[in-house]
């Protein structure tokens, strides 16, 4: 039950930055639980474990490394897109 707590709230994190970004996350459903999980372990590294823990995750720091994560990925597809 862990584990579908986890996949349940990185899902949540992705979506709330990609809500704060304004961009959408390529891969939909799944797209927002890696961004989630990547943010989380991205704003951690970054950030440390301080604020409110769901599922382990310390939201404040997962929620910036994701909306870092989103922004840096959203400029990456555009740039390849001018590429094509």
């Amino acid at each position: 039950m862990g584990f579908i707590w986890s996949l349940i709230v990185g899902g949540i994190i992705g979506w709330l930055a990609g809500l704060i970004v304004g961009r959408n996350i390529p891969g939909g459903i799944i797209g927002n639980i890696i961004a989630g999980f990547v943010g989380a372990w991205l704003g951690t590294m970054i950030l440390g474990n301080w604020g409110p823990r769901v599922a382990d995750f310390a939201i404040i720091p997962a929620i910036i490394g994701a909306a870092v994560l989103v922004l840096l990925l959203s400029f990456i597809m555009r740039a390849f897109r001018r590429a094509d």
